[in-house]
């Protein structure tokens, strides 16, 4: 079959495409339709596609009844307090690695990559021990020091991309205008790099807000339990609240589904600029 004929181009990408967001779309459609469900239909043997009774029961008893208000307070801080962190340390790392030439570099910046193949699960033993010592169980404070911790090297490469992009002409006339160094990067590079750093921010948001092996193993305070654990702890040994636990999962997706949404533009707008840089 010819593949530049209409059945062709049908045959080699529509359907591909399509079975591969069927693929993505339909648990997220089924978290959704079992979170409508009361749960005398959930457990039916009866496959129904579509609720028969929707309620939003299910939800306030996540929200409610199983502490979600909490588990999602506690993430949301987490999350922020990591963003705002992160993406200044990026940022001003970023800066150097785009700008300034020096020794070692290219290996310093391949030793930044090499971090992100460290499976976390060799860091837990350690970091429980030193987090024990310095009595940090069950503080917020530990999670936003080992998600920064994370995310640096990766966001700072990403962010120095973002920032060899911009033309240095534009610095060098500010320069020669008497613009000192913290004003170029303030009123030159930060409203250009806009896009750049939404895009940094929102993977560290993302990565900070679904994290749960980490914050499992340093949390033991049930009110200290970010939204990946407290999930977790709704499936108990002999009973299993379906309707909740998926109510609670489209909750925890909620932040990042309004972040995309809003800042999709900038999102897409930053990834281009960080391929080209």
């Amino acid at each position: 079959m010819n593949i530049n004929s209409k059945k062709g181009k049908t045959l080699w990408f529509y359907i591909p495409v399509a079975m591969m967001m069927l693929w993505t779309v339909f648990p997220l459609y089924w978290t959704l339709n079992t979170s409508l469900k009361p749960e005398g239909e959930i457990v039916q043997r009866v496959i129904r596609y579509i609720p028969e009774n929707i309620t939003m029961q299910n939800y306030i008893n996540a929200w409610n009844d199983v502490g979600f208000e909490t588990y999602f307070g506690n993430s949301l801080f987490v999350s922020v307090c990591t963003v705002i962190f992160t993406t200044f340390v990026s940022l001003l790392a970023g800066y150097a690695l785009g700008r300034y030439q020096f020794k070692g570099k290219n290996a310093f910046m391949m030793v930044l990559l090499m971090t992100q193949f460290i499976p976390r699960s060799m860091l837990i033993i350690p970091l429980f021990v030193l987090f024990s010592k310095l009595g940090l169980i069950s503080n917020p404070l530990s999670l936003i020091l080992i998600y920064s911790t994370v995310q640096i090297p990766f966001s700072a490469i990403l962010m120095s991309g973002f920032i060899s992009g911009i033309p240095k002409e534009l610095e060098e006339s500010a320069s020669i205008d008497g613009a000192k160094q913290y004003q170029i990067l303030y009123k030159v590079i930060l409203p250009l790099l806009l896009p750049g750093i939404v895009a940094t921010s929102i993977n560290i948001f993302v990565y900070a807000w679904n994290e749960f092996l980490l914050a499992l193993m340093l949390t033991n305070n049930q009110a200290k339990f970010t939204l990946p654990v407290g999930l977790s702890f709704m499936m108990g040994e002999f009973n299993v609240n379906y309707g909740a636990l998926a109510a609670g999962s489209i909750i925890a997706l909620i932040p990042s589904i309004i972040l995309f949404a809003v800042a999709q533009k900038q999102l897409v707008n930053g990834m281009g600029g960080a391929v080209k840089g």
